[in-house]
């Protein structure tokens, strides 16, 4: 390929431009990953005591299982917090392609291996968008890298939110694609932008996917409305924008098959009715001081360090020291300017976003449909960040053509020394004491202090890679090295500077089959010839917190029912039954009416427990298993609790309907016996009666064969009489169905929260099954999008084939 040349007057640099210039920047980007995931190579997992995926992958473990067995993907979770629909309550990437990974290799190591690939994609889709708009090769390849290993791009792998990876890695592919079809007139390209869509609402992150909805309309809009000689025709731009919001709409529709049965979920789960409020919407803001992290990434502590106003953080802010110089080369320039203003005014309404509710801003923001539904606005951050790479790229192109001078390298290097000499004198501590705790937060004097060592370190690192980025293009503007090793050199820089951070992000523990490695006390609950529920409850300090049994949702890999657990979208009815502020630990979990409903027949803990409890008249814990180790190296005892009935499924001689308030208050009083009378909300669709004193228990007996995913098989030993009423201590949601003896029969909720099956006269066989509406017709509609979009793309590609004269754009402005 030619070299390209920049004019100034006083400096003339060629920008070499290497021949197969992708395959050379996705060669770097794969080593850059490699340097970062190596240990995966032995079978290590990507995971730590703090990630979401020590608890999330014994979800993956679940469907997978599932999916080889019966060939369809699992609709209904029965494994945590009384059961709930997989895939409307949204337990992760059911349909991205990584589903299909998992169909031949264990979930552990998709997931780590799926990081990895992000990671690379990320990288690789901003080169080539970058390349579309027509930035030279060394800028293109510094701003992949400064994407890819930027913080909270690269550091998404500690908190194990592979979502937001998958949605990051794509964002800068939508953006290429809008590139190539608004300026470019590309039509396949708007094909490859609806799958990208598609992809990211499947990923399954809605929040991101929704920040990059609003970057990728301001894009479009953006190039449809520029001035100049880049400006386009009314007619093609409108034709063009209308194919822009044809392929949104047919991203949208190739995720129904998740998106549909999420919304119809909604109303049920604890984000439903609206939302949460102002204050929860504003949980996890970026706190503007932690922009400082952005230079100094240990300004407010690295991981177990961290001292600041969000009670949990587990990612970084880091842009990159030698990023930021280069990034700030890029003001001042003609041939990009629009572009440049562009990604700056991104870069700041992101970063006001990401503050959330500590500035005003945000109030705005709140206004925005379903944004009262999400909180943690700081993680738009990703946009920021892909605005600086942009805006780095920029300004690479320029410091290598000579369009800056040594005057621009100095002040650069002094501000870094000044701010290593002022960092080593206290300021950025001074700073740290100076900002208020967060109401109810403890004190954190001796955090900030204990943190200030490790802030001059990190001032005088990024100072150090300043120098050397400077140091580059120095030698580069005095002709000491050539366009080629300038390009490399900077890239070795960037990449070890970002690297020299995000290393403390990635941390690893043995492979899953360890990590979710069975012990006695699950096999023994593995061999129950009748379903009964575990309560998996620590009652003292833990030997080892990366436990997925007592810190997770463990015991799901092995198909053990529990009342506790974590999923964030549980049915919001059970988490009002437990009475309490977090699922996990229930209020009730002493309650043994809580018990008797929920089937809760078991105790897996780490302590030892006494036969009785004063307060538990008649309940006694019986020692079946323990002490024994499990996986993760603590203690285990299982109990059983006997001294009343705890069973799967119950007759009730009466039904009886009130409303769902006065159903709640006395469901949990120990004077209320359920066997008594089924209780149905007072809008079911099912024939109660008033009663002034309630019948004795049914004498009806039910035996209830092993829960499976989505169906629940109930004999009874006698045949029922009519108006009584069946009750399974499983959740009930819109897409469970009653079969009683062979015949469709009414079902609905019972309990508050269970299902309840009016029984009709000499029932002796009851079989539930679990199915949506919203998946079949989401499945349809997907399945229609994907043919849609493949025509799209193909016909695309052999329109763009035949059309003559067709020849790549390169940007002016």
């Amino acid at each position: 390929m030619p070299a390209k040349t920049v004019q100034r007057p006083a400096v003339t640099l060629t920008l070499d431009e290497p021949r197969h210039g992708a395959v050379w920047a996705a060669l770097f980007y794969a080593a850059a990953v490699f340097a970062l995931v190596y240990p995966a190579l032995g079978g290590a997992f990507l995971v730590n005591p703090m990630s979401d995926q020590l608890n999330g992958t014994p979800y993956r473990y679940f469907s997978a299982d599932y999916l080889k067995s019966t060939g369809s993907f699992p609709l209904w979770n029965p494994y945590i917090l009384g059961g709930l629909p997989f895939l409307a309550a949204n337990h992760g990437d059911a349909f991205y392609p990584t589903v299909l990974a998992r169909m031949i290799a264990s979930p552990d190591h998709v997931l780590t291996w799926s990081f990895a690939v992000h990671l690379f994609l990320a990288g690789f889709f901003t080169f080539r968008f970058l390349r579309a708009w027509g930035i030279g090769f060394a800028g293109s390849l510094i701003g992949g890298l400064a994407y890819m290993l930027g913080g909270q791009i690269a550091s998404l792998v500690s908190p194990g939110h592979d979502g937001k990876m998958y949605v990051s890695a794509l964002t800068p592919l939508v953006l290429w694609m809008i590139l190539r079809g608004m300026r470019d007139g590309r039509v396949w390209a708007w094909g490859v932008m609806a799958l990208a869509t598609g992809l990211c609402i499947l990923s399954p992150h809605f929040q991101l996917t929704y920040y990059l909805g609003v970057l990728a309309a301001a894009f479009t809009l953006w190039l449809a409305f520029r001035k100049g000689d880049q400006a386009l025709d009314r007619k093609v731009m409108t034709k063009r924008l209308l194919l822009a919001a044809g392929a949104a709409a047919l991203g949208f529709a190739l995720a129904a098959i998740h998106f549909l049965p999420f919304q119809e979920y909604l109303p049920f789960s604890p984000r439903g009715n609206g939302g949460r409020g102002y204050d929860y919407a504003v949980l996890f803001s970026m706190p503007p001081e932690e922009l400082l992290s952005a230079y100094v990434p240990q300004f407010s502590g690295i991981l177990e360090h961290y001292w600041g106003r969000n009670s949990l953080k587990l990612h970084s802010e880091y842009l990159g020291a030698s990023v930021l110089l280069l990034a700030a080369a890029a003001f001042g320039t003609r041939r990009h300017s629009g572009f440049v203003r562009f990604w700056a005014i991104t870069f700041v309404i992101g970063l006001l976003w990401a503050f959330g509710g500590h500035t005003p801003f945000y109030r705005l923001i709140f206004a925005l449909p379903m944004m009262s539904v999400v909180r943690a606005p700081g993680m738009i951050y990703f946009i920021p960040t892909l605005a600086t790479a942009v805006l780095s790229a920029v300004g690479t192109e320029r410091l290598l053509a000579g369009a800056k001078t040594v005057r621009f390298l100095i002040v650069g290097v002094a501000i870094a020394l000044a701010v290593a000499v002022l960092g080593s004198a206290g300021m950025f501590t001074g700073i740290a004491h100076a900002i208020p705790p967060a109401s109810g937060a403890p004190d954190m004097t001796a955090a900030i202090d204990a943190n200030a060592s490790a802030v001059i370190v990190g001032v005088w690192r990024s100072f150090l890679f300043v120098a050397l980025a400077a140091g580059v293009i120095l030698l580069r503007l005095r002709r000491s090295i050539g366009p080629r090793a300038a390009a490399v050199a900077l890239a070795v820089v960037v990449a070890a500077d970002m690297w020299s951070v995000d290393r403390n992000y990635f941390r690893w523990m043995p492979p899953g089959s360890q990590v979710y490695a069975s012990d006695a006390a699950i096999d023994y609950l593995k061999a129950l010839p009748e379903p009964g529920r575990v309560a998996v409850l620590p009652v003292k300090r833990l030997d080892n917190d990366g436990d997925p049994y007592f810190n997770g949702d463990g015991m799901m890999v092995h198909h053990v029912r529990t009342v506790t657990g974590h999923q964030a979208n549980e049915i919001q009815r059970w988490v009002e039954l437990a009475q309490g502020k977090s699922p996990a630990m229930p209020q009730n979990i002493l309650n043994p009416m809580f018990w008797r409903l929920a089937n809760m027949r078991f105790l897996y803990t780490n302590g030892e427990m006494p036969d009785t409890v004063p307060e538990l008249s008649g309940i006694h814990f019986v020692k079946r298993v323990g002490p024994v180790r499990n996986a993760a190296g603590n203690m285990v005892y299982l109990y059983e609790i006997t001294g009343q009935e705890s069973p799967a499924a119950w007759v009730a001689p009466v039904i009886v309907k009130a409303p769902p308030n006065a159903i709640l208050a006395g469901l949990l009083d120990l004077r209320f016996d359920p066997r008594r009378a089924a209780l149905f909300d007072d809008t079911a669709n099912v024939q109660g009666v008033a009663v002034t004193t309630l019948p004795p228990p049914s004498s009806v007996g039910a035996r209830t064969l092993p829960i499976e995913p989505g169906r629940i098989t109930v004999d009874l030993d006698r045949p029922a009489e009519q108006g009584s009423a069946l009750v399974v201590s499983e959740n009930y949601y819109l897409g469970w169905q009653a079969k009683v003896d062979g015949k469709s029969n009414p079902v609905g909720r019972a309990d508050y929260t269970f299902i309840g099956v009016p029984l009709p006269a000499g029932a002796r066989h009851v079989e539930l099954t679990y199915f949506e509406r919203a998946y079949a017709r989401g499945r349809a509609i997907s399945l229609i999008a994907l043919a849609l979009t493949l025509i799209w793309i193909l016909a695309g590609v052999g329109f763009e084939r035949r059309r003559p004269g067709t020849t790549k754009i390169e940007s002016r402005g």
